[in-house]
């Protein structure tokens, strides 16, 4: 019962009941020992109502932790606060509080004035009366509360709407983003016998990245053309639906003139879309041939510019 939240219903109803109430009830037998032996607060056993499990808390004397003087106090709490916290819901109700009067054979009803519902959340999952009954109306005995020094709590839960939070997102702009450019050094390139080959990893905006590049084409352009793509390397580490805005350019480098070969394009990186850029970066007639400085002693100088504009994360 820790970190539990209370609030004090301001409009207070009373009625008097024939009915007995549906959900639960506690007889207190010997109710003065509850002082004797220091129970200043007894909490019920779990009960069902509206398909939930609830629980009574009653301060015999009570709720100190609120100044409640000369009154009982009696809250209904929401028993599976976990399943509140895991599924981000939210259950309202509209409950009573019931008193037996054993003289008469029926019930003070004590209930929210307005007959409004209350709601039962992570934050939120205690409502009731801090001033349920004066303690000199209860131990009245021509009252009929407190006879034999027993008493019958009781109480009615009625749900009345259940809600869980839709899902969202928060897109964050990055003002005055900055670039970052990884120059990747390729020796031996006409050995390359891989399929593709890939960077060292780099940073660009707290996230790593790394170049795949494929030296005999990839897909459609397999054989005639090189392919490269700029690939987000700590896609792992995403959370579901989130995602990352990157505008980058990949270059081959002319070592001799710099005209360097280049292609620019923006895509949204996630985990599902890891990695963007060109089948046909360039031709391998043209990268192979001697006056392009692409390939200059048998290394090749690729180089990447990322910056990174926005970022998406679930809410």
């Amino acid at each position: 019962m820790a970190n539990l939240v209370y609030s004090n219903l301001e409009e207070v109803g009373r009625c008097i009941s024939e009915a007995a109430p549906r959900h639960y009830i506690i007889k207190i037998m010997s109710f003065s020992l509850l002082a004797k032996t220091g129970i200043d607060k007894y909490e019920s056993g779990e009960f069902e109502a509206g398909g939930y499990k609830w629980k009574l808390v009653l301060y015999p004397h009570g709720n100190k932790s609120r100044n409640v003087k000369e009154h009982l106090s009696l809250y209904l709490v929401f028993a599976d606060v976990a399943s509140l916290i895991r599924l981000d819901s939210e259950v309202h109700a509209v409950f009573r509080f019931f008193l037996l009067d054993q003289t008469k054979d029926n019930y003070l009803v004590v209930h929210d004035a307005a007959g409004k519902e209350r709601p039962f959340h992570r934050s939120m999952h205690q409502w009731g009366f801090d001033q349920l009954i004066p303690i000199r109306s209860f131990n009245d005995v021509g009252n009929g509360y407190l006879l034999d020094d027993s008493c019958v709590f009781g109480a009615e839960v009625f749900v009345t709407k259940e809600m869980s939070s839709g899902k969202g997102e928060c897109l964050s702009m990055i003002k005055d983003a900055l670039s970052s450019k990884h120059l990747w050094k390729i020796e031996n390139f006409s050995n390359l016998d891989s399929e593709y080959n890939e960077s060292q990893q780099f940073f660009a905006a707290n996230h790593k990245w790394k170049i795949h590049l494929f030296p005999r084409g990839r897909r459609h352009e397999l054989g005639t053309h090189i392919s490269m793509y700029l690939a987000l390397a700590d896609s792992a580490t995403l959370l579901d639906g989130s995602k990352i805005f990157a505008e980058f350019t990949l270059r081959i480098l002319d070592q001799q003139q710099s005209r360097h070969i280049a292609g620019k394009v923006s895509h949204w990186f996630s985990s599902s879309s890891q990695e963007s850029g060109f089948e046909n970066f360039v031709s391998l007639a043209y990268f192979y041939h001697a006056s392009s400085g692409c390939l200059v002693k048998d290394i090749c100088m690729v180089e990447a510019e990322v910056t990174v504009h926005a970022v998406s994360n679930t809410l």
